[in-house]
């Protein structure tokens, strides 16, 4: 089961390439947009990352801020910025699959997550749960958006 609206995120510490950070350390700054992806440098995660390097002045502008997770080491996830020409986000490395399993997404095999995303308000409470998010459904990205608080 996956962690719903309305519920406590689970807290985190976690390697990303831009250092260790811990949930409570990221809420500090302002709502978080918790990004599960599979696999470094496969198509659906590229397309998945790119949207939201691509919106993430909006992400920006409405106080949020951007982690996204995979269980790929920091090593691969460098390389893998690298080859989308950077990302304005930190890559969070999760190889034992902790975080997905406390946020529920891990897949069918056990092997990896699932595609996700978590919207955080900064006091800690999930405000919008895509435990099976598909990167080329426009409404599931926008559903981001609108929980970040941009009109629908």
């Amino acid at each position: 089961m996956s962690v719903a609206v309305g519920e406590r995120a689970p807290a985190f510490s976690i390697e990303t390439t831009e250092g260790p950070r811990r949930l409570d350390e990221l809420l500090a700054q302002g709502p978080l947009v918790l990004v599960f992806y599979s696999e470094d440098a496969t198509p659906t995660c590229t397309t998945q990352l790119r949207g939201f390097r691509d919106e993430h002045a909006l992400v920006r502008e409405l106080g949020s801020h951007v982690l996204a997770v995979s269980a790929d080491g920091l090593a691969s996830h460098r390389a893998f910025a690298a080859r989308l020409g950077g990302l304005p986000f930190p890559l969070g490395s999760d190889p034992e699959l902790a975080l997905a399993r406390a946020y529920g997404v891990v897949d069918a095999e056990g092997r990896r997550a699932r595609r996700a995303v978590f919207v955080i308000g900064a006091d800690g409470v999930v405000v919008e749960a895509l435990p099976h998010y598909q990167p080329g459904v426009a409404e599931q990205f926008a559903a981001v958006f609108v929980a970040l608080g941009v009109e629908g």
